[in-house]
């Protein structure tokens, strides 16, 4: 390890120069390991070999300027494989409004707020509560002035594991029947278990950008208990099949195909398509759209007809 200070170096046939230390060192949180070695290997010998350094130096500073911008939506179930800025990695507030048609109970039209912390040094890697504001109107037009309050959710992530060479996460969410009116809601406590691991694929298209790319995989098991006893039971399986591209902007587009298994009625399927793109607006703001409709299996839970949906994130 070298202390931080100005680093000499002498080309042949120059006059000495000064590349301050702090510059690099400063920056090691930053960068890979594998780039850290091989700058202190350079910056270790003889520095006659001023293009060596001159590379180094450009990397670093590359990668440092490539921090500053951040996805608009990076995954908020497992913040180690974002790309935020360090100092804005500590949890986000997303403002999301979703119009839906034909939607069935929680997939209506409505507004909703979401807090998510990320602790920093413990087996939980994420703190959420999310509240939900559907509008009095089901239609996809709805009444955004005039909003009820739907059944609230918290859930805990974990940090990820490695599953047969693969990172896993997993998370654990409680809902509770707090809609008012309580028609807004299932009446019914839900609890949920779930996990999830991504496949880093090959990087796109030279023409569309190289884009790295991503396939995740999720499933989620929810079951009701306690609250209205008059009121449906739950009991559904529930996947997410994502394929994602991530641009060096901060841009991303990601397709979704989300199929639930309504184990309460008799095993009968349905599944939704997503398509959804955002971009960073600044280093803590970012702004996403998405489209959705159904693929199959109509009215089946958690499904819906047609929805359209504007995201805002803020970072902290």
């Amino acid at each position: 390890m070298f202390a931080a200070g100005p680093l000499p170096f002498r080309a042949a046939g120059s006059n000495p120069e000064l590349i301050p230390r702090k510059l690099i060192a400063g920056r090691r949180k930053h960068l890979p390991s594998g780039v850290w070695s091989e700058i202190e290997r350079v910056t270790q010998r003889d520095f006659g070999d001023v293009r060596s350094l001159q590379r180094i130096l450009t990397l670093v500073l590359a990668l440092a300027t490539a921090g500053v911008v951040h996805a608009a939506d990076d995954d908020a179930d497992n913040p180690r494989t974002t790309s935020a800025k360090p100092e804005f990695s500590h949890g986000l507030i997303e403002l999301k409004r979703q119009a839906t048609a034909r939607g069935t109970p929680e997939e209506t039209t409505k507004t909703n707020l979401k807090f998510d912390y990320f602790p920093q040094d413990d087996v939980v890697s994420l703190l959420r509560l999310e509240l939900p504001f559907p509008d009095d109107k089901t239609t996809f037009a709805g009444s955004i002035f005039d909003p009820d309050f739907g059944d609230a959710k918290i859930r805990v992530g974990f940090r990820a594991v490695d599953l047969l060479n693969h990172a896993v996460t997993s998370f654990a969410e409680l809902t509770f029947p707090t809609a008012n009116p309580e028609s807004q809601g299932t009446g019914k406590y839900q609890i949920s278990a779930g996990v999830k691991t991504v496949f880093p694929l090959s990087s796109g298209a030279t023409w569309f950008g190289s884009p790295k790319q991503s396939f995740s995989a999720q499933v989620q098991q929810v079951v009701s208990f306690a609250g209205d006893p008059a009121r449906k039971d739950i009991n559904q399986t529930k996947f997410e099949l994502e394929w994602r591209d991530a641009w060096p902007s901060g841009h991303y587009a990601k397709a979704t195909a989300k199929p639930v298994i309504d184990w309460i009625g008799n095993g009968q399927t349905g599944a939704v398509l997503e398509v959804e793109y955002g971009f960073p607006l600044d280093p803590r703001w970012g702004l996403a759209f998405m489209a959705g409709g159904l693929l199959w299996g109509e009215g089946v839970p958690s499904t819906y007809s047609t929805r359209a949906e504007i995201k805002l994130v803020y970072r902290y």
